[in-house]
């Protein structure tokens, strides 16, 4: 993990740089990727000390934590542990996303609906045109549709044309009950 410290209105030691780096190396036991991380160290009037720590993890999420307080090392330390509750609780829910998509989906039967709970969102008026059945294939493949109500020529009756997932067609022609 490569890590970058920038300092505003202080000296950066090389005590000061240690213990950030070596709080920060904490952080990759958490997560194996990442990418970089930075810590902007301040001093805000000689009595706020303030250290933000940003962490950019290999699946393009980012975690930032700042804290102020009276001293330095107690800034770095508090911001170092935000970041590291963050980038926990960021693993548990990559955990459980994971598993959730893992865990097999049981079978269950189809529920027919009660009558009263069938609501349309669209309702679409279709002019019918008479036609042969490979006429209203090449229609329904000029339309991009997957099916095609139209009047037969030969019968007068309405059929449906369908495509099949196997690239196949399919007809539905009525038939008179009995």
């Amino acid at each position: 993990m490569e890590i970058k410290i920038t300092a505003k209105n202080i000296r950066l030691t090389p005590a000061i740089k240690d213990f950030a780096q070596t709080r920060l190396d904490r952080i990759e036991k958490y997560f194996d990727h990442v990418v970089w991380a930075q810590i902007l160290l301040a001093v805000d009037k000689k009595i706020n000390q303030r250290a933000e720590i940003v962490v950019h993890i290999g699946n393009k999420q980012t975690v930032s934590a700042t804290a102020v307080e009276d001293d330095l090392y107690k800034a770095i330390d508090s911001a170092a542990y935000k970041a590291e509750a963050q980038i926990k609780k960021l693993k548990e829910k990559n955990l459980s996303r994971r598993v959730r998509v893992e865990e097999p989906v049981p079978f269950m039967d189809p529920v027919i609906a009660a009558q009263s709970d069938v609501k349309f969102s669209v309702i679409k008026q279709v002019e019918v045109n008479p036609m042969n059945p490979e006429d209203a294939a090449y229609e329904m493949e000029r339309l991009g549709y997957t099916f095609w109500m139209f009047l037969d020529e030969d019968s007068k009756q309405i059929n449906l044309i369908f495509k099949r997932l196997d690239g196949t067609y399919g007809l539905i022609k009525p038939i008179k009950h009995k």
